[in-house]
């Protein structure tokens, strides 16, 4: 579908030639470059409402800074399409996502204007203040530094740390607080009441309205007074509240609440903000998915809707291939209210991802034991220690990526302690278009060296849903990990009653003669669709699903190398101290000597693309699997020979 980008965006392929333009058509650059956003989304997936809400703030910061040299660093980077369009990318936008195409988030190796990659939250300030230090060592006294954050993002401490490093150092910045009171979900917490108190104070705003508007009607004198409110417009609010700001605690000069809709303001503003040295914060109201009606109302649901109807908002829903199989999130979400209600102990913690890890089904039924702790990996792991000293039964879920977060607080506040919290990894694995920020490769390695830990991985839902109650059992009260990927699974009737699985047994799905294949978790079943092409090409296969690499199943180990030579192990996660890595430990310190193959993600980030391509790429899909085994089997023969 071709896209129209609009008379005077098809013009701009660099923040230079937006320059050109006077500010008084930067509003039509704005609608232009929200329809461009909308035509390209609706037939090409991404994120969707969170670009569209800092259309009219992006084109601001490109007009008044001179951006490469001016640093622009975007937290999250969910929010920067607009950039990417403005800058460049235009006319290979459409490619956003795709295999081999732009990246859905700033990546500094595809374009220069992308100062910072980004991924995870809560980290655009503390690069920006490395930004800002280096540029004062350099004598760069010119170059400015702005960081653009989210009211959700600033939930996340190290946001905090930032604040307050930044305002220690007097650093030359600017801090950008996009508040629209959603994260993917609504934003929660004491942050966001406080800054929902100051954007709607009745007695600031009205007050600054009547002023602002009486000195506008006054030539010379009522002008030079309204630069100078601008400039001091922290010591009126200190007036009117009788308290500093919170973040003019931190030492930060505080502006605002500002339309973060209004860019020939924004533009204004921005321009005289540049003059003013020292650490500032401009907070700007906005709304996510600005100029999209639907999006408007269902904010989370057009987060990242997928294929949609740019005219009627239908949202062209997933379709699982496999007999209306469910999403193995919703398998968790449906499980553990169902463990819930037999389980008094039970609680869910998540941080920040309600909807997308379907925790938002307990929080529904039971809001006393189900919490959003907002984007605060640390703080929800540490959460649920406290939690299970006093005998309850923290299920922590959090996406496999955003883990890595709070690994120190996995290993020094639950592993040593021995405590039983359950960590729901999901997203455990390549999870497609993303890309390298999201993917969750490196759970199975990180969690299996950690003391006391169980690591599993379910291979379906069925089993998700049983590993999930064998977690929570009394007799199993120790640091749990379960993983599971992301999108959906290969039962449509899933709904078993529970069954107790032995921790560290695995199982065996296929007898076989000619080589062994070793699974974890999903992998398991692209090996059933690579013993049907190895048994057409006279290959005999058989297949053992570990379930756990920790503790492994030593008897149907020692199963495996009493019978075959050859051993293919295959898993969706790294190659380097994962499952495989764990089978080579077993059979060196038992003395075998086989040929074995290990089947994962190798030493080095994947790109994003569809799952499928990437499982590709990586050789662990059936394809994958049977050349392998090919090729284990013909070294093989002809060593014989």
């Amino acid at each position: 579908m071709e896209q129209e980008q609009g008379n005077l965006l098809e013009n701009i392929n660099s923040p230079a030639d937006l320059k050109k333009l006077s500010i008084n058509q930067l509003e039509q650059v704005c609608d232009e470059l929200r329809q461009y956003i909308i035509d390209v989304v609706s037939s090409n997936p991404g994120h969707f409402g969170a670009s569209l809400g800092v259309v009219e703030l992006t084109v601001a910061l490109h007009y008044a800074y001179n951006t490469p040299y001016d640093q622009l660093v975007w937290d999250v980077g969910h929010q920067a399409y607009g950039h990417k369009i403005l800058t460049g990318r235009r006319d290979n936008f459409n490619t956003n996502r795709k295999y081999k195409g732009l990246s859905g988030f700033p990546k500094r190796k595809e374009s220069e204007y992308d100062s910072f990659g980004v991924g995870h939250s809560s980290t655009s300030i503390s690069a920006a203040l490395g930004m800002a230090i280096a540029a004062k060592i350099k004598n760069e006294d010119d170059r400015k530094i702005v960081a653009v954050i989210g009211d959700g993002a600033m939930t996340g401490g190290m946001a905090f740390e930032a604040l307050n490093n930044a305002g220690g150092e007097n650093a030359d910045m600017l801090v950008i607080l996009n508040d629209n009171n959603m994260a993917i979900d609504p934003s929660v917490g004491g942050l966001n009441k406080y800054l929902l108190n100051i954007s709607t104070s009745n007695t600031y705003n009205r007050f600054k309205h009547d002023v602002w508007e009486g000195l506008g009607k006054l030539d010379g004198l009522g002008k030079k007074t309204r630069k100078f409110i601008q400039k001091n417009q922290h010591a009126l609010k200190n007036i009117i509240f009788k308290e500093n700001t919170l973040f003019e605690a931190f030492n930060f000069r505080y502006f605002g609440p500002v339309d973060g809709h209004d860019v020939v303001y924004l533009t204004k503003l921005l321009n005289d903000l540049k003059d003013i040295p020292g650490p500032k914060l401009l907070h700007v109201i906005t709304q996510k998915g600005k100029g999209f009606e639907l999006a408007e109302k269902h904010q989370t649901k057009f987060h990242a809707p997928g294929i949609f109807d740019k005219e009627t908002g239908e949202i062209f829903s997933c379709d699982c291939t496999i007999n209306q199989a469910p999403k193995f999130q919703n398998v968790f979400g449906d499980t553990l209210v169902e463990l819930a209600e037999m389980n008094e102990k039970i609680v869910g913690i998540t941080p920040a991802m309600p909807t997308g890890c379907s925790m938002n089904k307990m929080i529904a039924q039971m809001p006393d034991r189900a919490f959003d702790v907002g984007i605060a990996e640390q703080h929800a792991v540490t959460f649920s220690a406290g939690l299970a000293t006093q005998g309850m039964v923290p299920f922590c879920n959090i996406y496999s990526t955003f883990m890595q977060r709070a690994y120190d607080q996995v290993i020094h506040d639950v592993a040593i302690q021995n405590l039983h919290v359950i960590f729901c990894l999901d997203r455990g694995g390549l999870v497609g278009e993303d890309g390298p920020t999201h993917h969750g490769t490196f759970d199975i390695a990180y969690m299996r060296c950690v003391p006391n830990m169980v690591v599993a991985a379910p291979m379906d839902e069925i089993d998700l849903r049983n590993l999930m109650y064998t977690a929570q059992l009394e007799e199993n009260a120790m640091p749990f990990s379960i993983r599971y990927p992301r999108g959906c699974g290969i039962i449509p009737d899933w709904k078993k009653p529970f069954e107790k699985i032995e921790i560290g047994k695995g199982r065996k799905l296929t007898d076989g003669t000619d080589v062994a294949i070793l699974t974890i978790g999903k992998t398991g079943i692209f090996a059933i669709d690579s013993i049907k092409k190895l048994a057409a090409k006279g290959i005999s296969a058989a297949h053992y699903d570990l379930r756990f690499v920790k503790p492994l199943d030593e008897e149907l180990l020692l199963e495996v190398f009493e019978n075959f030579e050859n051993i293919i192990t295959v898993e969706d996660g790294t190659i380097k101290g994962g499952f495989g890595s764990a089978v080579l430990e077993f059979m060196i310190d038992r003395g075998y000597s086989r040929k074995i193959r290990v089947l994962g993600v190798p030493d080095r980030f994947i790109e994003h693309g569809t799952i499928e391509d990437l499982y590709k790429e990586c050789g662990i899909d059936a394809d994958g699997i049977t050349e392998a085994a090919v090729q284990i089997m013909e070294k093989h023969s002809s060593q014989l020979i």
